[in-house]
């Protein structure tokens, strides 16, 4: 990577890359690679004023995808002055979109069939005239990979443009001003399914930008405790614990900018895994030695869940009841003034939430909006613009044990949404003693690190068993386990044949209601990651 210290901030400043966020599912992946290569990047509204950016101080800009078509009413637009910053801008699918018919071009449907997917992009390497040359395709080969996926096309350009490379449908896949600081490409180098997509990014930052590379998660840690310390001042904070990583860094950073300020609540909903009470109860008691409050509540919610099998409708539920249950719990504690939440982008992307609000609603979170103006605290979300494996990395700045940091994340309704159908305490009992054998597994045979997320699975179907002499017609175990960094997408995981034979075994065996132990080999998309 070739750091230029000759950059453009003053010493001492924070260099920043915003990103304009016009609705692209994959945002927020920008702004991960962007930290990856050692450069602080935000996530801003489109239509920001040239202002607020000038007083960020940039380096450089990053207009990201979208779904929407820049010639259509109501489409996403940003300031055209943002041009004028002579500060460089690197525009990816509808950003090139945009920046090309603000400065001049026009943008259409493809002739040919829209590009989903894999495709060949042919680079030139020819040394074109201008102030910024093929700087951007540096140490690219001349054909490579790329993901595209855009139904519109740049169709024309003035003079002052010239085309870096194409694919064969694609006439205008990148393309730089000849004296602007302006690159843009129809492609997408922020997935993993652009080979050189890192290279490319690094090239804008380093050679067009010349950032430093000075942005580390330590920065981040102190930029987080700065904003809770202006958000809260002398205020208490509320933290809603459930035992998994991400309350569990949020939990440990706010203890870190406000120590005992922050207040603690575990509701324990009956939804939970194995010993998980007990474990949060020992942790955050003992070794953080911070307020916690345990409030038994299982009834209350296996009440509400009764007869209900759709999922959204689960989520509901839950999200009221832990409303409920909360609001009693806070209201011994004096001075509360705001709830603290382990949100991250992946929530927020998913229910459809985002800058650009034009983002697809996949599923609904109960940690994501709603609960504020219900609670009436005001909201804390540290972390909500970090992926996992970056709530990971923080987790281990921050000083937190390796069992929390690594340990493998549960969606906020517990096992309601691993329980498929009606819930029950007789289901959840089965769906628990076949969970932690296939933990143990996992665990024992070293493929927890590198798992993302394993899990049991109840299905609503039931299968004939025959078990010496007798016969059963017992429910359905499914096991998932699969393999991500950013939980935007995943794969599922190889895991040895003699190894899922063992799990099987071990469950059939010992969890005398389950009849049968099937593998999901499903992968992210199409499927989500949890079953519900």
């Amino acid at each position: 990577m070739n750091k230029n210290s000759n950059n453009s901030v003053e010493s001492g400043k924070e260099q920043t890359v915003p990103i304009l966020d016009f609705g692209s599912q994959y945002v927020q992946l920008i702004a991960r690679r962007v930290r990856e290569a050692g450069v602080h990047a935000v996530l801003v509204a489109p239509d920001i004023s040239v202002s607020e950016l000038r007083a960020m101080n940039p380096i450089g800009l990053i207009l990201s995808g979208g779904p929407a078509s820049v010639y259509e009413p109501g489409a996403p637009r940003c300031d055209p002055k943002i041009f004028d910053l002579q500060i460089p801008v690197l525009g990816i699918c509808y950003g090139m979109q945009i920046a090309a018919q603000l400065l001049g071009g026009q943008v259409k449907p493809a002739a040919a069939a829209a590009e989903y997917g894999a495709t060949r992009l042919q680079v030139r390497h020819d040394g074109a005239v201008g102030t910024y040359s093929d700087e951007l395709f540096t140490g690219v080969p001349e054909e490579t990979g790329v993901w595209m996926s855009h139904g519109d096309q740049v169709k024309e350009l003035g003079r002052d443009f010239i085309a870096l490379a194409a694919t064969a449908t694609c006439p205008l896949a990148a393309i730089r001003h000849k004296t602007r600081p302006f690159f843009g490409v129809q492609f997408h180098p922020e997935v993993t399914h652009t080979p050189y997509g890192g290279k490319i990014l690094e090239n804008f930052l380093y050679c067009v930008c010349r950032a430093a590379g000075s942005w580390r998660m330590g920065n981040f840690l102190n930029i987080a405790v700065d904003k809770i310390r202006q958000q809260v001042s002398s205020g208490r904070v509320l933290c809603g614990l459930s035992g998994g990583v991400d309350s569990a860094v949020v939990a440990a950073l706010l203890h870190r900018a406000i120590g005992e300020q922050l207040t603690c609540i575990f509701v324990d909903n009956g939804l939970l895994r194995k010993n998980e009470r007990a474990s949060v109860e020992s942790t955050f008691r003992d070794h953080f030695h911070i307020d916690l409050r345990v409030v038994d509540a299982a009834d209350e919610f296996l009440s509400a869940l009764a007869d209900v099998t759709e999922p959204q409708t689960k989520r509901k539920i839950i999200g009221k009841a832990f409303i409920d249950v909360f609001k009693r719990a806070s209201r011994g504690i004096r001075d509360a003034r705001f709830l603290a939440q382990g949100t991250l982008y992946p929530d927020v992307i998913e229910s459809g939430q985002g800058y650009a609000h034009t983002a697809a609603n996949i599923k609904l979170h109960h940690n994501v909006g709603g609960l504020p103006a219900e609670l009436g605290f005001e909201l804390v979300e540290p972390l909500r613009e970090l992926f996992k494996d970056e709530v990971r990395r923080l987790g281990e700045v921050l000083g937190l044990p390796e069992a929390i940091v690594w340990r493998h994340p549960f969606p906020g309704p517990g096992l309601a949404v691993r329980c498929i159908g009606e819930i029950t305490s007789e289901k959840l009992a089965i769906l628990r003693a076949a969970d932690e054998i296939l933990l143990e597994e996992i665990v024992a045979a070293g493929l927890y690190r590198t798992t993302a997320q394993s899990f049991a699975v109840l299905l609503p179907v039931n299968s004939v068993a025959v078990m010496g002499d007798d016969r059963g017609y017992k429910p359905v175990i499914a096991l998932r386990s699969v393999d991500s960094t950013d939980f935007m997408t995943a794969d599922w995981s190889r895991i040895p044949y003699d190894i899922l034979a063992r799990i099987s075994n071990r469950i059939v065996n010992e969890v005398r209601s389950v009849s049968r132990v099937v593998y999901d080999i499903t992968s992210k998309p199409p499927g989500t990651i949890e079953w519900e």
